[in-house]
């Protein structure tokens, strides 16, 4: 009967838990926890519904309660929670940056000896000393940034002075991939026109997302070990 050793069970227990790594990182993840997971991504953007109010007031023959109203003063501008408001995205940055230094020095310094005496016998090549130093530098950076659209948000919040936090965003599905736009912000009750438009500019703590996912977001990102080398290249 052949005994093992613990020296020759080292690497059938090594492989058994290299398998069990590997197939822990590589099983699908549960049904419930992916939905959970897809939920938590959505419910920062999902979009705020009006709160349903008990109608009291009798219906007439022209006025329906049930159908809400607009005052007068106001008209159909958004303004309380759940209302549609347009933001048309105008947003244009552009930063440029240029810096350069040059420096250059140099010094000299030499004895004459006496031509008699004890020291005669040095030179005058003996006793000098000079130095000199040189530096250039440049560097330049140019950046810019451009992003037009539309995209239709819900008023999330009302503040007590007046400002509306807006939240949304929009799926688009192609052919080739999806993308996604994603804002959130606080704008002011003025700034919203008659048609429930306000531009991105006006915003304020805007965060805007716009990504991709796709065999073309794919082909025009990094590959995972071309990122890894870049990290922790000291070139």
């Amino acid at each position: 009967m052949r005994v093992m050793t613990s020296r020759s069970l080292r690497l059938p227990l090594a492989a058994l838990g290299l398998s069990l790594v590997i197939a822990t990182l590589a099983a699908p993840q549960p049904a419930h926890a992916r939905k959970k997971d897809k939920a938590a991504k959505v419910s920062e953007y999902a979009p705020t519904l009006a709160p349903i109010q008990p109608v009291n007031a009798p219906n007439g023959s022209i006025f329906q309660t049930s159908m809400g109203y607009a005052p007068l003063t106001s008209g159909s501008r958004a303004s309380s929670i759940g209302d549609l408001v347009t933001i048309v995205l105008v947003e244009s940055t552009q930063a440029a940056k240029t810096n350069s230094a040059s420096t250059d020095r140099s010094g000299n310094i030499s004895i004459t000896p006496p031509t008699t005496g004890p020291l005669s016998f040095f030179k005058s090549t003996d006793a000098s000393v000079g130095a000199g130093g040189t530096f250039a530098g440049k560097g330049a950076a140019q950046q810019s940034n451009q992003l037009s659209g539309a995209i239709s948000v819900t008023i999330a919040q009302i503040y007590p002075n007046g400002t509306f936090l807006l939240r949304g965003e929009k799926h688009l599905t192609l052919n080739r991939g999806d993308e996604v736009i994603q804002i959130s912000g606080i704008v002011r009750a003025s700034d919203i026109d008659s048609t429930n438009s306000v531009p991105s500019t006006r915003i304020a703590d805007a965060h805007i997302t716009y990504t991709g996912k796709g065999e073309i977001a794919r082909a025009s990102t990094q590959g995972w070990l071309g990122r890894f080398f870049s990290r922790v290249s000291p070139f």
